[in-house]
């Protein structure tokens, strides 16, 4: 399926520029293949023929680039082209959401179910929306383990001591 987006080249009207930059900026971003045609291109003249038999008319009862096509499917002009954008279906408007590879979907199925957690209180730390605090196991307060914390507090204020008093100055 390829997208076919009809441009002008040659437009005298900025409004009509600014759509054609602002859809290939969106397309581009989007990284989304397409195919332009400009209607303004010597030898386009069946191409000019084919999208204004092809499309709606607007107001002024012609038809103003840029419109869409997937192939041969119309699909709208700018205008319906930035309302699926702005509601987030710009991938249904350009009948592309059967094309977001069914490998996307399966590979990223596949790498949640191997990082699903095996309960609630996992998976609020894994969101990072729970106020839970994971902590490690807490050892077990043995009298050894309090003789070696009393002796480390001591040889820590032994050496403190020791550094803070002040050298011995020379008498001349």
């Amino acid at each position: 399926m390829v997208i076919k987006v009809f441009v002008s080249g040659i437009s005298a009207s900025k409004e009509v520029k600014k759509h054609q930059q602002r859809v290939f900026m969106i397309l581009d971003s989007l990284k989304l293949s397409y195919e332009t045609i400009d209607i303004t291109e010597p030898g386009k003249e069946d191409q000019r023929t084919y999208m204004r038999e092809n499309c709606k008319k607007g107001a002024g009862g012609g038809v103003l680039p840029p419109q869409f096509f997937n192939d041969e499917d119309y699909l709208g002009d700018y205008e319906d082209f930035e309302l699926a954008n702005e509601d987030d279906e710009l991938m249904k408007f350009l009948k592309l959401e059967d094309q977001v590879s069914k490998e996307d979907i399966t590979s990223t199925e596949t790498k949640f179910q191997a990082t699903e957690p095996e309960n609630a209180d996992e998976l609020i730390f894994q969101n990072g929306t729970g106020s839970r605090e994971v902590s490690e196991p807490k050892e077990e307060v043995t009298e050894s383990s309090k003789k070696e914390v009393t002796e480390e507090e001591n040889v820590s204020e032994e050496h403190q001591a020791a550094t803070e008093e002040e050298p011995e100055t020379k008498e001349a």
